[in-house]
This record gives C-alpha cells, structure tokens and sequence, in this order.
C-alpha cells in the first residue's frame, strides 16, 4: 500500500476533556484520546481504515495537500 504523510491537526477539547486529532485531508478522519500521543495514534489508524474503505469503494485517495497557513512562506 502506499504510504500517505498527511497534516494532523491536534487540539485540546474542553468539552470533550480530551485531545482531538484530524487530517484535514481526509474529510471526517479524526480521532479522540486523553493524551496527545494517544490522539495521534488513534488518528492513525483512523487514516489507514479511511484510505482501506475508500479502496475496497474504489475511490480517490486524495494526495496530501493541507500545509497551515504558519507553514507558508510567501
């Protein structure tokens, strides 16, 4: 399988009392945990089940294209 490297948003949820983490990418691909690492994890295999479902459905897997707006240079 192709290896994707995507941006994965991470923030702290009040709310939730919890990390969340996205790829902005991937349209609802997030993941909750009650560590930073453990959101990322999550999050990680939230992509691998959203790039294998879109294959098995026989749909694009979009290439990584979000880079945050601190990340570009003008």
């Amino acid at each position: 399988m192709k290896q994707y490297h995507y941006h994965i948003n991470l923030f702290y949820s009040q709310e939730d009392e919890g990390y969340i983490a996205d790829i902005p990418d991937l349209k609802y691909c997030s993941a909750f945990g009650e560590t930073p690492e453990a959101a990322v994890r999550e999050v990680e295999r939230a992509k691998t089940a959203w790039i294998e479902a879109a294959q098995a459905a026989g749909k694009p897997i979009p290439e990584p294209k979000y880079r945050p707006i601190i990340y570009q240079v003008s």
